[in-house]
């Protein structure tokens, strides 16, 4: 789609504003459907409160997670259909179906297959019709039982004994690298450096050294290719892969932003990944104790690569090329093959049991032979 940022005009920006109104984010729309400061700030304020990246525009995923955001559970009738139901109406059922003990798999707001099993196990499971729909008798039955599952989320929990049991080898594990952009789309660009390139020269170290320790790896495009997020994250679904780690650089309008900054998937309301926010944590400690980046954090945010794959991901900003301080390190070969070593020990980290887990930023390449 066309992005709808200040000063556009026209249906697309009336549609963008009516949502805003029902939402109660923006007081009413403009007699004419101007992309004004008042719509800009109302889209920041949304963008923030959904985990987006907060630039006032409004592209494709923006776009949707507001119309999305139009539905409110008990709005329509739910079920599995060729072009699949979208909204909160979808992440609040699977929300209560994980909350009662069905494993409705990861809150993304799309009924799927695995929402639908689990709305007809609930079905079966409280003698009701197993039609896999959720209609009215179905949302009554929902909303009068009580949480069944305590001690935690319920898919944090299935999320961590995955983990706990695959065991601390790397060896067979499946991990998928995504650098991003790619082909004609060049990323961010400045003091001579193109995105694409910087994350393409990542991931092939990343994966000579994951490689060499006995894991599989996928590349989700080569140099003249660039997938939409939705299909990179299919493609990492499909592998049935155990990790996905995705490769960006950063950029601003201004050269005094710098630092290195790692994000997993999180609403900022109490759904997250948990083994996506600790391998983000491990990742960004070893990056910045590797480097002398700036360390900006870890960060939960609700990008559809993130979202919609079923495996723990991470996705890091290795720096910001407009800043001359991060560049000039970016274009090092020597710095690119200690983040990649920084990325493979972070990966293994997140395996090791508590007691064998060494400090950060000590473990090192020749002593993972010996885990």
């Amino acid at each position: 789609m066309q992005l709808i940022r200040r000063g556009s005009t026209g249906p697309a920006v009336a549609e963008v504003q009516a949502a805003l109104v029902a939402l109660e984010l923006l007081p009413a729309a403009p007699d004419e459907p101007v992309y004004d400061d008042a719509t800009d700030r109302a889209v920041r304020t949304f963008q923030q409160r959904r985990g987006l990246s907060v630039d006032g525009i409004v592209g494709d995923e923006t776009y949707r997670a507001i119309n999305a955001a139009k539905f409110k559970l008990g709005d329509r009738l739910l079920s599995l259909s060729s072009h699949p139901f979208i909204g909160d109406d979808v992440a609040a059922l699977q929300d209560r179906l994980l909350e009662l003990g069905f494993d409705a798999g990861r809150v993304d707001g799309i009924f799927g297959s695995r929402t639908e099993a689990a709305l007809k196990s609930f079905q079966r499971e409280y003698g009701m019709l197993a039609d896999g729909s959720c209609g009215p008798k179905t949302l009554r039955a929902l909303r009068q039982l009580g949480r069944l599952v305590v001690g935690g989320r319920p898919q944090q929990l299935r999320e961590s004994e995955a983990l706990h049991r695959s065991g601390s080898s790397l060896a067979g594990k499946i991990v998928v690298i995504d650098p991003g952009h790619g082909d004609g789309d060049r990323g961010a660009s400045a003091n001579g450096l193109e995105e694409a390139a910087v994350v393409e020269e990542l991931a092939a170290r990343f994966d000579g050294r994951l490689q060499a320790s006995g894991v599989r790896t996928l590349v989700t495009r080569g140099p003249d290719t660039n997938p939409s997020d939705a299909e990179r994250a299919a493609l990492a679904n499909d592998a049935g892969a155990d990790l996905l780690v995705s490769l960006h650089c950063d950029r601003t309008d201004s050269e005094h932003p710098n630092g290195v900054a790692s994000y997993h998937f999180g609403t900022g309301t109490g759904t997250t990944s948990t083994v996506g926010e600790h391998l983000a944590s491990l990742v960004q400690r070893e990056v910045a104790a590797r480097t002398d980046l700036l360390d900006c954090g870890v960060h939960a945010k609700t990008w559809e690569l993130l979202r919609l794959t079923r495996m723990p991901a991470v996705r890091l900003e290795l720096g910001h090329l407009t800043s001359p301080r991060d560049a000039a390190r970016i274009a090092d070969p020597a710095f690119i093959d200690t983040v990649a070593e920084a990325l493979l020990v972070a990966v293994q980290r997140l395996y090791l049991p508590p007691d064998l887990d060494p400090p950060t930023g000590v473990l090192r390449l020749a002593d993972l032979a010996a885990l």
